[in-house]
């Protein structure tokens, strides 16, 4: 439990500094990753993480603070898939449909991160996601050598001991092994 928790402080403190609230304090960037979630809850009702993360990207590209987003999550049959849907709520919300890149091999943080660097041929980049989730994603980019900056994006109030938090936890500490 110490190990875990010590891994967790490091991640955070090494990335918290990376992360933006307020949008008119965030670099401007070319590109956007927004990280994917399901659109919907377990019990069925609309993600508030989708929803957040998929507007705050098109409210960036519409302030210009972006100006292409890549999409990226998993998409392993054809009931799920990631990618489309956050690629439908952005241009539900006014982002150009050739603005918009879809990464449908972004089966984990880490993926979609590396490939935006790999297969996208990024060096730089803004992170869209909550800030819970941000720390983990930055650290990645930073390992990558990568010029990160995130945005973090509205949620609803996730406590501390919620199956989202001890899963993010858990993730902290596999991509510090990864």
């Amino acid at each position: 439990m110490l190990f875990r928790s010590l891994i967790n402080n490091w991640v955070i403190n090494n990335t918290y500094s990376y992360i933006y609230d307020d949008w008119s304090l965030l670099p401007d960037n070319d590109v956007g990753l927004v990280l994917g979630t399901s659109n919907r809850t377990r019990g069925g009702a609309p993600n508030p993480q989708f929803y957040g993360r998929v507007h705050a990207a098109a409210q960036l590209y519409q302030l210009g603070k972006i100006k292409r987003i890549i999409v990226s999550g998993a998409n392993p049959d054809s009931t799920y898939n990631e990618p489309r849907a956050m690629r439908r709520e952005l241009v539900k919300s006014g982002v150009p449909p050739a603005a918009i890149y879809m990464d449908f091999a972004g089966f984990r943080t880490f993926d979609s991160v590396a490939r935006a660097q790999v297969v996208f041929g990024l060096d730089k980049v803004t992170i869209i996601t909550q800030r819970y989730h941000a720390y983990r994603a930055v650290f990645v980019a930073k390992k990558l050598h990568m010029q990160v900056a995130a945005y973090a994006a509205p949620s609803d109030d996730i406590g501390p001991f919620t199956r989202t938090m001890v899963r993010e936890m858990l993730a902290r500490v596999r991509v510090v092994l990864d």
